[in-house]
């Protein structure tokens, strides 16, 4: 009897440390964790469609002649703005007014199909008022040269003096015309608050300058004084008087044979 407790209670034990033994083994549980937060994403922030020429921003004030070098195709232009100095009035003007400059950039070939002795017949302040011409006073983007009012004041002078008109479509295809040429807007350049600038396939040549010259009229000469008319004289004819004379002798004689007669 005291033997099967002694085996009942020695396997009980067993038991128990088996499954001691397998509970000690089983990987503890780790408490349910919340999935990591993810940031939500953002779209790319895209830039917007540009429908005029702008360039990146730069520390200081727009260079004109550092835009027609950058597009390689405005030498001519380049050296008319140097040699008149008008590249650098618009370079500084364009940081001191609040209404800015537009410029319109004939190419070299534009240049290249004037006659030969268009530019090299031009004095010097032709030549300044033929660049001044191809500057308005007003940066004007594209868009906005459907609203102007004709004809454009330039730098070159008043808008009697040197016209320029501008028309603009509504896809902003831009003409213009001096009254000598009608020229289009080929590329935008530049665009900025300050400077735009257009590249366009003409020279602009002003009336005032290539125009036809008034000529004035010939002095009237004076009115010569009427003539009397030369008095006529009129010739005493030698045969009729001679006739006379020999009829009054001819008739005396005849008279005086007469009279001895008696």
């Amino acid at each position: 009897m005291m033997m099967k407790q002694l085996l009942l209670s020695f396997s009980a034990l067993l038991v128990f440390l088996h499954f001691t033994t397998i509970l000690a083994q089983a990987p503890a549980k780790s408490p349910a964790q919340a999935p990591a937060a993810q940031a939500p994403v953002l779209p790319q922030a895209q830039a917007p469609a540009l429908t005029q020429a702008q360039s990146p921003a730069s520390s200081g004030p727009a260079n004109v002649t550092a835009i027609l070098e950058k597009a390689g195709k405005f030498s001519t232009l380049i050296l008319l703005l140097k040699n008149t100095q008008v590249g650098e009035q618009i370079n500084s003007q364009i940081s001191n007014t609040y209404k800015g400059l537009t410029l319109f950039a004939p190419t070299d070939a534009a240049f290249s199909n004037l006659k030969s002795s268009t530019l090299n017949s031009l004095s010097d302040k032709q030549t300044l008022q033929l660049i001044q011409f191809h500057v308005l006073p007003t940066c004007i983007s594209l868009s906005q040269f459907q609203a102007v009012s004709n004809p454009l004041h330039t730098v070159a002078g008043s808008s009697e003096q040197f016209p320029l008109n501008v028309t603009a479509s509504s896809s902003n295809q831009v003409s213009i015309s001096t009254g000598l040429v009608n020229a289009t807007v080929t590329d935008n350049l530049y665009t900025d608050s300050q400077l735009a600038v257009y590249e366009v396939d003409k020279v602009l040549l002003p009336l005032q300058v290539f125009g036809p010259k008034s000529t004035a009229p010939a002095p009237t000469a004076p009115a010569t004084p009427k003539q009397a008319p030369p008095t006529t004289i009129t010739p005493v004819v030698t045969s009729s008087a001679m006739g006379l004379i020999r009829h009054a002798a001819l008739s005396f004689g005849v008279a005086a044979i007469a009279a001895f007669s008696l």
